[in-house]
């Protein structure tokens, strides 16, 4: 029973991935944390998947690099390294795990699944790693192609919009990603105060669904809404909106 259910977890990945491995073996080892090598008493790096999460970390290097310089050919070096690290952080590949539901798949020691281990973001993130050089060694001649596309529409497509919104308003790319920093920096510039954030309801009838809603107000003036899976993507969210409503106008602007 636990091999079927264990099948289809992987075919269900498969099908979210929109590829579908060869050498399935390749995918199992992606998935499986050095936890359960541990409770079997071994040390060594055959069994588990930081060998493929170290290869996966350059791939994806090279591959976000590579689509920054087709997307954002104008920018700096410096802008251009920002970006990357945005896109390429735990928290950015923790929200891609999340969304290909890969903590269904992973393969854990007892005691860190029974520790909350498939909920943690770090080994979401990880994983998203590992599965990556998986695809990349598995497709063979075309692997960076293949890998190349899961990629582009996993984690840089999903913050194209974003990054060109940050670069056509002027937003500091020291900042990208916290759209919450730049938007206290643009205030105090202004002598405006501080934003503050406010929760203002949730979504969704099921836990799966729930999503939160946080808005940014200085003093009685909401400047910016926003929604997300966590309160915390859903103040960024906010933020993002207000600092690119402020940008754009002359709104707070001292004569």
């Amino acid at each position: 029973m636990q091999a079927n259910r264990n099948e289809e977890a992987l075919q269900a990945l498969e099908d979210r991935l929109g590829y579908h491995f060869r050498d399935r073996s390749l995918l199992v080892l992606a998935l499986t944390h050095r936890s359960v090598a541990e409770e079997q008493g071994r040390n060594d790096t055959a069994g588990d998947n930081e060998q493929l999460e170290f290869l996966g970390d350059s791939v994806l290097d090279l591959v976000v690099t590579e689509l920054l310089l087709s997307y954002f050919a104008h920018r700096r070096e410096g802008d251009l390294t920002r970006m990357r690290a945005m896109l390429v952080s735990r928290e950015s590949l923790s929200q891609v795990g999340i969304r290909l539901r890969l903590g269904e798949a992973l393969l854990l020691g007892q005691d860190l699944e029974s520790s909350g281990g498939r909920q943690k973001a770090s080994l979401t993130a990880n994983a998203v790693e590992a599965v990556l050089a998986a695809i990349y060694r598995d497709a063979s001649e075309t692997g960076f192609a293949s890998v190349r596309a899961i990629i582009a529409r996993e984690i840089f497509e999903p913050h194209l919009q974003e990054l060109h919104k940050a670069a056509d308003h002027g937003a500091s790319f020291g900042v990208m990603g916290d759209w919450k920093s730049a938007l206290q920096e643009l205030l105090q510039a202004r002598g405006k105060g501080v934003p503050i954030y406010r929760n203002a309801g949730e979504l969704g009838e099921t836990q799966v669904e729930r999503r939160f809603v946080e808005e940014v107000l200085v003093g009685d003036t909401v400047l910016g809404r926003g929604e997300a899976r966590s309160r915390k993507l859903a103040q960024k969210a906010a933020a993002a909106e207000a600092y690119q409503a402020l940008n754009g106008s002359t709104l707070g602007e001292t004569s």
